[in-house]
């Protein structure tokens, strides 16, 4: 096999989506996305919009075109032009629904689909929002009381030794709200904080830099926390950023429609609080970008079927924050074909965590061999 990457229409070296420079972003990412008052409201509400005039202005040919099946269309293309009679295809967390998109559109062109972290396509934005919210929580759940289990071990877990962890994480962020940190010559902001821990929760590898990150916070340094957050929002050194952001908005405006009304999403509020206490109200607006979108959104949520095509294998973490759990079951009721493989554990995707995961996915994409319905890996 030759292993052969792609950039979506929009994306990286694929005339990418771009909106702002590095000091737009710098301005707009700092931006308190807890709208504790009518003030901060109204600036977040103008960041959007402004946000959206740049994307507007600088991508206006592009923009109508970038949508998921466009993609998967695409795919085939590249799949004919590669000369191959079927296509073989690993797809992670959007990745998969894109993967769902091209078995509904050409299931007879596939000839093995594994798909890691699933998206669940019959879910509308803001309920995809608020199960991601809800499971993001979860993580870190599960970080602090894996930290508060090894605080006394021969490699503790630092950022427990000194109190409750849950109770200094939320000071943390009180604090951030009126008094940012210094970080070098830059500034930890509450918003930036929050990207900082996030990004952290993607992966159990990263627990142990966050734990340095808050440790270090509580001393008054937020250079890791910030460091954290850059790689999330994929900030360069040298102040630039990637198109990931850009793109990500433009693809995922076109592919789900959202309410175009501040008062839904004002009405999100106890919902949110009440399922995720630490992410919840900063989470609750996110999609509002989307609301004042300058192009029409022509997906919808919905099941995609992939009748005909050969089994497909979905793979899905027990305690995955970006894709949660029940949209791997939820897609495995839809692909009448599928196969799930189900890994206990935490983090976004499995290939690269769980070696019993990586392994069938490689038999299935090698040789065709499909896992016993009901497997699990640990």
């Amino acid at each position: 096999f030759d292993l052969v990457g792609f950039d979506p229409r929009g994306v990286g070296q694929s005339a990418p989506v771009l909106c702002f420079n590095g000091p737009q972003w710098d301005a707009f990412n700092a931006i308190d996305s807890v709208l504790d008052d009518s003030t901060e409201k109204q600036a977040t509400i103008q960041a959007d919009k402004d946000f959206v005039a740049a994307c507007a202005l600088r991508n206006a040919k592009l923009l109508p075109f970038v949508d998921t099946v466009s993609a998967a269309r695409d795919m085939d293309v590249i799949r004919a032009a590669l000369g191959d009679e079927k296509l073989t295809y690993l797809g992670f967390s959007y990745g998969t629904f894109l993967g769902e998109t091209y078995a509904h559109l050409f299931p007879s062109h596939i000839r093995a689909l594994a798909l890691d972290g699933v998206v669940d396509p019959s879910v509308s934005m803001n309920d995809m929002n608020l199960t991601q919210t809800v499971a993001f929580d979860k993580n870190l759940q599960a970080f602090i009381n894996d930290c508060v289990a090894r605080r006394s071990v021969s490699k503790p877990c630092t950022y427990a030794r000194s109190g409750d962890p849950q109770t200094k994480l939320s000071a943390l962020m009180k604090r951030l709200d009126t008094n940012p940190m210094p970080a070098g010559t830059r500034t930890l902001t509450r918003e930036l904080a929050m990207y900082g821990v996030l990004f952290a929760l993607y992966d159990q590898n990263y627990w142990q830099y966050l734990d340095l990150a808050l440790t270090q916070a509580d001393l008054g340094n937020g250079r890791v926390l910030l460091a954290l957050s850059d790689l999330y929002l994929g900030r360069n050194a040298d102040g630039t950023y990637s198109n990931e952001f850009d793109a990500n908005w433009a693809v995922n405006c076109m592919d789900h429609p959202v309410p175009t009304d501040v008062a839904a999403y004002d009405r999100l509020g106890p919902a949110f609080a009440s399922a995720a206490p630490f992410f919840g109200a900063w989470s609750q607006y996110s999609n509002l970008v989307c609301a004042y979108w300058p192009v029409k959104p022509t997906g919808h949520p919905g099941p995609l079927t992939a009748d005909g095509a050969p089994p497909i294998l979905l793979v899905g973490g027990t305690n995955d924050p970006a894709t949660p759990y029940a949209w791997a079951q939820a897609v495995q009721q839809q692909l009448s074909s599928s196969v799930l493989l189900t890994r206990n554990g935490n983090g976004h995707t499995s290939y690269n965590v769980s070696p019993c995961s990586q392994h069938a996915i490689d038999a299935y994409l090698i040789g065709l061999t499909m896992p016993a319905p009901g497997s699990v890996c640990n």
